[in-house]
């Protein structure tokens, strides 16, 4: 490498690399988050009514008991 050129390994990566390249959804959430800063903690309420939820592990128990197995092809005709 004598000549001061790169190795071409080594230049074909950055092609991809943009560090200053934002595209249109990225500024269109960051606008959206400038005009309302309320929506992340509105978001964290939402997602706490889904997904925070208090789990019964003696019901969840009982259920995974009760579970009938299926067979690998349901339309299967049973063999009598």
């Amino acid at each position: 490498m004598a000549t001061g050129r790169m190795a071409p390994e080594a230049t074909h990566m950055n092609i991809f690399y943009r560090p200053f390249y934002k595209s249109d959804i990225t500024q269109f959430l960051d606008q959206l988050k400038t005009a309302r800063p309320e929506l992340n903690a509105q978001q964290m309420v939402g997602h706490s009514l889904l997904w925070d939820k208090a789990v019964d592990r003696s019901a969840w128990s009982e259920y995974r008991a009760a579970q009938v197995a299926q067979q690998p092809y349901v339309y299967q005709p049973h063999d009598k």
